[in-house]
This record gives C-alpha cells, sequence and structure tokens, in this order.
C-alpha cells in the first residue's frame, strides 16, 4: 500500500518532461531528413561564403603538374591556352 502512496507524487515530473521529449524527438526527424535529401554538391561548402566552392582550370592544372601527372610543356601549352580562352575584362 505504501508503495501506491509514493507513485502519485512523481505524475508532475513526466507531465513537465513529455513536451520536451517531443520537441526533441521532432526536431531530430526534421534534421535528419534535411539531412537526409540534400544534394552532395550542397555539402561541400565554402564556409566563408556559403556557396558550393568549385576549382578553377588553372587550379586543376596547377595540382596535376604539381603532382607530377603531366610534364613542364603539357603544362606550358595548356596554360596558354586556357589564357587565350579566358574572357577579356571590359
Amino acid at each position: 500500500m505504501s508503495e501506491v502512496m509514493y507513485w502519485n507524487g512523481g505524475g508532475w515530473a513526466w507531465m513537465a518532461f513529455m513536451p520536451l521529449l517531443w520537441i526533441a524527438l521532432i526536431g531530430l526527424v526534421v534534421w535528419a531528413v534535411v539531412r537526409l535529401t540534400r544534394h552532395p554538391a550542397d555539402r561541400a561548402t565554402d564556409h566563408d561564403r556559403g556557396r558550393p566552392q568549385r576549382e578553377k582550370p588553372e587550379e586543376i592544372l596547377d595540382r596535376r603538374f604539381a603532382s607530377g601527372e603531366i610534364d613542364a610543356d603539357t603544362y606550358t601549352e595548356a596554360r596558354e591556352r586556357l589564357a587565350a580562352h579566358r574572357p577579356r575584362p571590359r
């Protein structure tokens, strides 16, 4: 009988805790849906501007030359071609 008497005192704690539990659960579901439905390109963002970061052709060429994928002649020729096709400022 004494166990039943002490059980009634804890009901207010559950009533206060349940809305917090539901808010946390709904927030977790919303976060998971947003996280899973984002496009992979959106995930690789530039932290300063919040926009997707894209490597420039010159940077790709520099990286390939530095890693040894292309030789100096190919690098120079490709640099000249890129410079020739680069739009001129007005």
